[in-house]
């Protein structure tokens, strides 16, 4: 954990480098590149922004994390209950392993309850949001918009039982603009340009690990290139391709000082 972290919020002056330390954050994640910059500021722009529990991370003068809170609904019929959700919640990659994400989590569910807000409802990954109280939605009878039931759509109740609230998850409509690909195309033109890469065709989704490149091996110790990092790892025994230098791998990064271990290597589709 960082003990010079300060988390509050943001300011105008601040929001180029959340910007980019968000894009950082999401970067090959999900697809290659990233759109978490842009969705920031759709965010800041919509009368459903909630900037009062919505706050950034910053660690010796560096934005270093930051979750975007906006109003939300669970709408049954002409039943309307008005919630909040989030997103992105967003952790420079640098420095994952120091429960960033975490402290901005609870400080902002208890900004959030002393706000008055009924819930939290989200789409998100299951195996995460439990550690702050969140539940599957399916508990509570909540669903997408098109009345499906997922593991990662989950809430968390504040303030309302929700016991006696069920219906459709459905949030801000400015989301929609994220869909928008030439203003996403000339927002990019503000940022560093990153090698993006393509890991598997169809959907992509790389978290609990991370991509990197080889860039030196030393004895039976690989040098892995992580952003500015060079992250020492080991290959795992299931893995029986020739790794060399230059090689994509995909890695576990061991915060707490042990192995960190190479468990695939992969061609760039992108560059095939």
């Amino acid at each position: 954990m960082l003990k010079n972290l300060i988390v509050r919020a943001e300011t105008p002056a601040d929001y180029k480098d959340t910007e980019l330390m968000a894009m950082r954050s999401f970067f090959n994640k999900y697809e290659p590149a990233a759109s978490e910059h842009f969705l920031i500021r759709i965010v800041r722009e919509s009368e459903d922004y909630i900037p009062e529990i919505s706050r950034i991370a910053e660690y010796n003068g560096r934005i270093v994390g930051a979750v975007y809170y906006t109003k939300a609904w669970i709408v049954d019929g002409d039943v309307r209950h008005e919630i909040a959700t989030f997103g992105p919640l967003a952790v420079e990659p640098t420095l994952e392993g120091n429960d960033i994400g975490g402290i901005l989590m609870r400080e902002t569910i208890r900004l959030a309850k002393e706000a008055g807000i009924k819930g939290i409802a989200l789409m998100g990954e299951p195996n995460y949001y439990p550690r702050f109280g969140f539940e599957r939605g399916a508990k509570y009878g909540l669903t997408d918009p098109e009345g499906n039931v997922f593991d990662e759509l989950m809430c968390l109740p504040l303030n309302d039982d929700f016991s006696g609230i069920k219906g459709k998850l459905i949030e801000s409509k400015d989301f929609e603009k994220l869909e928008d690909e030439e203003m996403l195309a000339e927002i990019n033109k503000e940022f560093p340009v990153y090698r993006r890469v393509k890991v598997q065709e169809g959907f992509m989704q790389i978290f609990e690990q991370h991509l990197g490149v080889v860039e030196d091996i030393i004895g039976d110790t690989y040098m892995v290139r992580y952003w500015e990092l060079l992250i020492p790892a080991k290959l795992s025994d299931k893995v029986k391709e020739k790794v060399e230098k230059g090689s994509d791998v995909i890695f576990t990064w061991n915060h707490k000082g042990g192995d960190s271990v190479i468990t695939k290597i992969f061609k760039n589709l992108l560059e095939c």
